[in-house]
């Protein structure tokens, strides 16, 4: 037997402060209508995607097991859609949900769609440095991203200033240029080949090396907090 739950504009089904071994909603119609089950918990939560209505309540809701298994995708506009907004706990309950079953990337993905949902209730300052830790590393979630910036950036430093080498400070002292490595010192905040220190460039090269030096900032830094928030997940 299925059965249809509806109840337009208001609340469908409403579970919530209850102890339930197993709860199945599957198969039959799409709810119609409110899904509460704030405070409950549940030993297994079978929960078909297509069925979710439009609004959920899952704020303290604990479940030991969720099934069907499926993606993160295909999980996580079931916490976008959640009647109180922005509900932390209920992205750390799917989180850990995965991780039990040992699917660690569906883990990360819902992290990171966790800190993108988190930005947007951030004010303007916060959202710009929420979206250049994402763009640069992913929220400390793709590490390899940061990699392909330092290159792209490498590679645009050194072809600028192998094909227009900056004059030297003291030519009498100046070691001999090397492009690589002097966009290196300038990319690098820490680390110093003792290339920026003895040639300065001129007009829109100089302008380039200021760019290089800020985004070698910023990429150190969101590197440093992506690894720190992701460290401290563990």
């Amino acid at each position: 037997l299925h059965a249809s739950l509806s109840s337009t504009g208001g609340t469908a089904l409403r579970a919530s402060s209850c102890v339930i071994g197993e709860l199945w909603l599957r198969r039959g119609d799409r709810i119609e209508g409110a899904l509460n089950l704030r405070r409950s918990q549940i030993d297994l939560l079978t929960l078909d995607t297509g069925k979710l209505p439009s609004e959920v309540y899952l704020g303290d809701l604990t479940y030991t097991a969720l099934a069907p298994h499926e993606p993160a995708q295909r999980r996580r506009p079931m916490l976008e859609r959640d009647g109180d907004g922005f509900v932390p706990y209920a992205y750390e309950q799917l989180t850990a949900s995965y991780r039990r079953i040992g699917d660690d990337d569906a883990a990360r993905l819902v992290q990171l769609a966790k800190q993108r949902r988190r930005r947007r209730t951030l004010p303007w300052y916060g959202r710009l440095w929420g979206h250049l830790q994402d763009v640069a590393v992913g929220y400390g979630f793709r590490p390899l991203r940061a990699g392909g910036w330092l290159l792209s950036l490498l590679a645009v430093g050194s072809v600028a200033y192998g094909l227009h080498h900056p004059p030297p400070l003291k030519p009498a002292e100046a070691p001999d240029f090397n492009p690589v490595f002097y966009t290196l010192d300038l990319l690098l905040p820490v680390i110093s080949f003792g290339q920026e220190s003895a040639f300065a460039p001129e007009g829109g090269y100089q302008t380039l090396s200021y760019v290089l030096i800020l985004m070698g900032w910023i990429l150190a830094t969101t590197v440093v907090a992506g690894v720190t928030r992701t460290v401290s997940r563990q």
